[in-house]
């Protein structure tokens, strides 16, 4: 295949590929939205309600990152601090893990995240969100919307290689080496 065949592929699989991930988030936007508890998470401060979280937005984004041994979840969190600011004119912002506040505050003080941090340690938040196989929680993110009062749970989604919400693969995924040059041997 010359290369001005094997560009024009690109491009009409790139446009699928943005297209398939807009029809999946309109699809999911569309699952009917599940009434959640107002969960007890530990904070740096203390004991936290997820309807604490909102603050003054209607919205709230909740990363679920499986806590600092993870260098995955580092490399997301990394990303986050960037977003954060156009994040926050549209909804509330959270990641959520399972080490304790006080191994957050000290992780997240030496990757210079910006973020608010909470614990789900000793709640059934991240087994009740889907994101916990067996004593092992696993990544993704969900989104919750406050409506007189209660919380609903809009949609979620995994994270992992190639994801959308981690643009770092899809760099790594140009370089001669691909994503192999990288990978879980990078510890923090």
């Amino acid at each position: 295949m010359n290369p001005k065949a094997i560009t024009g592929k690109i491009c009409r699989l790139e446009a699928r590929l943005v297209r398939e991930h807009q029809a999946l988030a309109a699809l999911k936007r569309r699952l009917p939205r599940t009434a959640v508890e107002d969960y007890v998470l530990a904070g740096p401060r203390g004991p936290v309600r997820l309807s604490a979280l909102f603050g003054d937005k209607r919205d709230l984004v909740v990363v679920h990152n499986m806590g600092r041994s993870c260098p995955y979840c580092t490399l997301w969190a990394d990303g986050f601090n960037g977003l954060l600011p156009h994040l926050a004119d549209r909804a509330a912002f959270a990641v959520v893990s399972p080490d304790a506040p006080a191994a957050q505050k000290k992780f997240a003080r030496s990757r210079g995240w910006n973020f608010p941090f909470y614990s789900g340690d000793g709640s059934t938040f991240i087994t009740d969100m889907g994101f916990m196989d067996g004593d092992n929680p696993q990544p993704g993110v969900s989104t919750f919307r406050l409506v007189r009062g209660k919380i609903f749970r809009v949609a979620s989604a995994p994270f992992g290689p190639f994801d959308p919400f981690c643009s770092a693969w899809h760099f790594f995924a140009l370089l001669a080496d691909g994503v192999d040059g990288w990978g879980p041997k990078y510890r923090y």
